[in-house]
């Protein structure tokens, strides 16, 4: 006969918790953050734990006495042993002193017998051949998800936290103020604007076509995996890995592109391009170059990166190239994608730099200069959106300009900090851009 598994539970430290409290009332406050009447396995304990919590909320004292009189009144005393039963608890107690690690061991007995149920349903699910299989990837991506939501400890903070924590960053900033305490692009006029790329921040990128948005971000994901040490994730639903370790490699070894693709570099360039090899392969860069990817199939990625690595940011080139489920209206899939990755860069609690093409109604103005209405025809990226970043260069619409090379990076929302300009020079051999003032100094 094949054994028969009770799910994970300890009931001793259950009781171990029930009876902390019976002796000390104020240690409710110690585990109500994060324990609830659900996670107790023993239905006795979990009727037990609720009439503690009622008498707290009605601040009554949490007593034998006063934890039977509830009971009573709830017809529930004799369901749960009676007196005697609570008597035993409290005796069995010695003090309060564990109350926190005790009823993390019945939360994590409880998140354990959520697992096990949702591998339950979806193998029910899996079996389910009528089932779409899309819809099937979704609900177990949904179901995973709520155990995991459900296993972290969230709630309503008190202000006082709050100012605690805004103090501190305000400290903080105060005696490093001279500092970017963001991720740095790389640009130091940028990174002047935006105090760097800030955690929970959703940065979008845009320009039209063949301006050089995945240039700037690739740019950008180099400089902060390489030389700010940080892990960053790059999603690349347009060019395959190859194409964009080709840029990245010209970008660092300062050779042309295209000299790179036709082997046409010097001994010396070979010589840095194995110095760029050793970098880079120590780099925290990860790259996934999946086309057409789904919102649902890129948050599992990012998380498993996020988990895995630690990524400290994600980029996405580009937004538009995304599905969402509202393939029929393709105004609410892009507003569904723009929603998606604010509240991916929220959960993670990492800046995600999304590229973005713009309408064509920047081509019907004369200047030809981007603005915050040419987004509004896709979706809700405008308002989603906390930063917004626009790439124009002059010379794309006017070959005799005097401005030959130079890019302009708008900010054009900031929530919370200042807009501006910012000018670049683009190094079209490389697909890369540099700051002015370099290439001034270089000339």
């Amino acid at each position: 006969m094949a054994d028969i598994k009770l799910p994970p539970q300890n009931v001793e430290a259950e009781r171990a918790v029930i009876g902390a409290l019976l002796l000390d009332e104020e240690a409710v406050v110690k585990v109500m953050d994060f324990l609830k009447s659900n996670h107790f396995y023993d239905p006795k304990h979990e009727i037990i734990f609720e009439a503690i919590l009622e008498l707290f909320e009605r601040r009554k004292s949490i007593d034998v006495l006063t934890l039977t009189n509830v009971l009573k009144k709830k017809k529930l005393l004799k369901k749960i042993g009676g007196v005697a039963y609570l008597s035993d608890i409290v005796n069995s107690v010695p003090s309060a002193t564990h109350i926190e690690e005790y009823g993390h061991i019945v939360k994590e007995k409880s998140v354990r017998r959520e697992l096990i149920s949702a591998a339950a349903y979806l193998n029910e699910m899996a079996f389910d051949e009528a089932e779409d299989l899309d819809k099937l990837l979704d609900g177990a991506e949904q179901k995973l998800f709520q155990v995991t939501e459900d296993s972290v400890d969230k709630d309503f903070i008190h202000v006082s936290k709050l100012l605690e924590r805004a103090y501190e960053r305000a400290e903080q900033a105060d005696k490093f103020k001279d500092k970017i305490q963001g991720i740095k692009s790389g640009f130091q006029q940028l990174d002047a604007i935006l105090g760097g790329f800030q955690p929970s921040d959703l940065i979008i990128l845009a320009a039209r076509p063949s301006v050089g948005k995945t240039a700037l971000a690739l740019d950008m994901a180099r400089h902060i995996a390489t030389k700010e040490k940080k892990n960053i994730g790059f999603f690349s639903l347009e060019m395959s890995n190859m194409q964009l370790m080709d840029r990245i490699l010209s970008m660092q070894v300062n050779v042309g592109l295209w000299d790179l693709r036709m082997g046409k570099l010097r001994d010396e360039d070979f010589e840095r391009l194995a110095d760029a090899m050793g970098v880079l392969s120590e780099s925290g860069l990860f790259i996934d170059d999946t086309p057409g990817l789904h919102i649902m199939e890129m948050r599992t990625k990012a998380r498993r990166l996020t988990m895995e690595h630690k990524v400290d940011m994600i980029v996405v080139d580009y937004l538009q190239l995304m599905q969402g489920r509202s393939r029929d209206n393709r105004v609410q899939e892009v507003s569904e994608i723009s929603m998606f990755l604010k509240n991916l860069a929220r959960e993670l609690n990492i800046p995600v730099l999304a590229l973005s093409q713009l309408s064509r109604a920047v081509e019907s103005r004369t200047t030809r200069i981007p603005q915050l209405s040419d987004l509004r025809e896709s979706g809700s990226i405008e308002q989603d959106a906390d930063v917004v970043v626009f790439i124009h260069r002059e010379e794309q619409y006017n070959p005799e300009t005097e401005r030959k090379g130079v890019a302009d990076l708008i900010i054009a929302k900031h929530r919370n900090g200042p807009t501006g300009q910012v000018e670049l020079y683009f190094v079209k051999e490389q697909a890369r851009f540099r700051e002015l003032e370099k290439r001034r100094g270089e000339e």
